[in-house]
């Protein structure tokens, strides 16, 4: 895999990660959310409003982008499987940022994620 190649898949994974982040800090700004027919056009005005959300619905739409752009230089089963650093970059910023637990079996799931990608890579 050549550097641009894998630049724009971790660019494309790293945006996913900062959205799903961005929405989190929106959910958790907004509180529990309940819909119901009656606070359906309220909530949903607050979840469209907050900055947050904008900035994650933003970063997938731009993620999207650059994973098309991705996808035309590389094959799926070479960029697919790199999706889940995502899963690496968000639970160590959940656990930095909003304070998540990473325990054994979590950081145990991480590091076999992590050899997974590098095997893949290697490929």
């Amino acid at each position: 895999m050549k550097l641009v190649e894998f630049a724009l898949i971790l660019t494309g994974v790293l945006l996913n990660a900062v959205a799903q982040l961005a929405l989190k800090a929106g959910t958790n700004s907004v509180g529990h959310i309940d819909f119901h027919v009656s606070n359906v056009l309220p909530m949903g005005w607050k979840l469209a409003t907050n900055p947050y959300i904008i900035g994650g619905l933003s970063c997938y739409v731009v993620s999207v982008v650059v994973w098309i752009l991705a996808l035309s230089r590389v094959e799926v089963s070479m960029a697919y499987p790199m999706l889940s650093i995502g899963y690496v970059v968000n639970a160590i910023a959940a656990w930095y940022l909003f304070g998540e637990a990473l325990g054994a079996m979590r950081l145990s799931g991480i590091g076999i994620i992590i050899i997974g990608v590098y095997l893949v890579a290697r490929s």
